[in-house]
């Protein structure tokens, strides 16, 4: 999937209160309770009514590593719905989010500057704006390369400005060959 859109997840997955069931027979019971059916889990994984019934039952029990991929990430996705806006909402507002990064960062900036792009490796924490920005374009189901620019505007602001204090003549910054990427809320 996506760097950035998997990472935010991640870091909103640290607030669930309870972990979400691991084995096949309680995957599929709780989507079929969130999706209402065994008709509409067999639609959104790709395999038969039938075959969901018996997962149900406890009849089937270890699914193929393609289909077991795909149910862990559909019941991730629906788990703790509440919680997970809860800790959106509390990033944007208040908390802000954390960002630990390693690539290649530099910026355009007038003739003179040291604008060359090297690697680097910063863990800085964003002001609740950018946080809102990050989930809101999520939700909105952008590009990666989207978030990306967000993290990148982000970053301009609060290292290479530190917040209007210096460098105010950046045009752009460049965050490029991203090595690790994780956000902490």
């Amino acid at each position: 999937m996506s760097m950035f859109g998997d990472g935010l997840d991640k870091a909103v997955q640290k607030a669930f209160t309870r972990l979400a069931p691991k084995s096949a027979g309680p995957q599929m019971r709780y989507m079929v309770k969130q999706l209402g059916g065994t008709k509409a889990v067999a639609d959104l994984l790709g395999m038969s009514q039938r075959q969901v019934e018996r997962y149900v039952a406890g009849q089937a029990k270890k699914p193929r590593a393609d289909l077991a991929a795909r149910l862990e990430r559909e019941v991730t996705k629906r788990w703790q719905p509440q919680i997970r806006a809860k800790a959106r909402e509390k990033a944007a507002t208040t908390g802000g989010i954390v960002i630990d990064a390693r690539a290649r960062m530099g910026y355009t900036a007038p003739i003179g500057s040291t604008d060359q792009d090297r690697i680097r490796h910063l863990t800085i924490a964003l002001p609740p704006v950018y946080a809102a920005r990050l989930f809101e374009a999520q939700e909105q189901g952008a590009s990666d390369a989207r978030l990306q620019e967000i993290a990148a505007e982000a970053l301009k602001e609060v290292y290479f400005q530190d917040g209007g204090r210096r460098a105010g003549s950046l045009d752009e910054v460049r965050f490029t060959d991203i090595e690790h990427l994780e956000f902490d809320l």
